[in-house]
């Protein structure tokens, strides 16, 4: 067995009950299957396990990155010093409440969410079908897609901050915006969310949500690792149109390339570096700016 780092060992000892993974390839976790090895990985269970991480890292105050499904993520070749706290399929769990509301934890995917509302007749969340990610970080952004946002449905947010502390912030203290919310500004951590959705006819439901997908899979490169849109939609325009309009579509640096598909995507061709995919961004934006004179900022967060 490797010989465990002074980090590895606090939290060995510290988190006795908590699933822990050291040296835990982020190329595993990203869906741009890109990134190297993880100091710590903690896959916590419940909102109390999470807390106790959480006081275990600020104990020894080592850095801690917060990971959902790893769908908007560029994780460094290098890999991560320090925690990561992975919430997928971990902080796991969705419930029924009154008033067609339902309450689902931050590591659900925003399909499943979709799903379970639908599978009870609740209609409101259709446009997540198919986003890829978790709920938590869908809320923590404000994920949208076919005109519908997480803005639009969400009642209230649990929280915690980086010292183990729960709150509660309404929909409107989330302070929503464009693909943000507060907790982007000032940390936090979604540990689940109450949305608030409408009756409806479930296989009408069910049968938007396949329309959607079908939308999706005929215009986006899914057959590749992406993460999603790589630019942000600037204040003119469309970044898609802008980056087709350049010429670049098929655009390539090492294995990273601007998708035949959808320029709006960034792929990964089979070996791409994260370096790879930075400069591709950057050398995109430039030539986009040159032609066209606005700037795309890139809307994967960049590790």
């Amino acid at each position: 067995m490797t010989e465990l780092t002074a980090v590895q060992q606090h939290f060995f000892n510290n988190l006795p009950h908590v699933s822990l993974a050291f040296y835990e390839p982020m190329s595993r976790h990203t869906s741009f299957r890109i990134g190297g090895n993880a100091e710590v990985m903690a896959f916590p269970k419940s909102a109390q396990e999470l807390s106790e991480v959480l006081r275990a890292t600020a104990a020894l105050g080592c850095p801690v990155a917060i990971l959902g499904a790893g769908t908007n993520v560029l994780a460094p070749d290098a890999g991560i010093s320090g925690m990561v706290v992975c919430l997928k399929d971990a902080l796991d769990g969705m419930e029924l409440l009154s008033d067609n509301r339902i309450r689902v934890m931050a590591g659900v995917t925003m399909t499943r969410a979709a799903v379970f509302a639908a599978n009870h007749g609740l209609s409101g969340m259709e446009f997540a079908h198919g986003i890829p990610g978790t709920v938590g970080g869908g809320v923590y952004m404000n994920a949208g897609a076919y005109g519908g946002e997480i803005c639009q449905i969400c009642e209230s947010v649990d929280v915690m901050d980086l010292a183990g502390n729960l709150r509660t912030l309404s929909g409107s203290e989330m302070d929503f915006s464009y693909r943000h919310s507060r907790l982007e500004d000032e940390g936090g951590i979604v540990v689940s969310a109450v949305f608030a959705l409408q009756s409806g006819d479930m296989e009408q439901i069910k049968a938007k949500m396949r329309e959607l997908q079908a939308k999706r899979s005929a215009s986006q490169p899914l057959d590749k690792p992406s993460a999603g849109s790589a630019f942000k939609r600037p204040t003119q325009g469309y970044a898609a149109a802008l980056i087709d309009q350049a010429g670049l579509k098929g655009y390539r640096v090492g294995d990273a390339a601007v998708s035949e598909k959808h320029a709006g995507f960034a792929v990964n061709l089979g070996n791409a570096t994260a370096e790879d995919v930075k400069n591709l961004l950057r050398q995109v934006s430039d030539i986009v700016y040159e032609n066209s004179g606005i700037r795309l900022e890139p809307e994967v967060r960049i590790w």
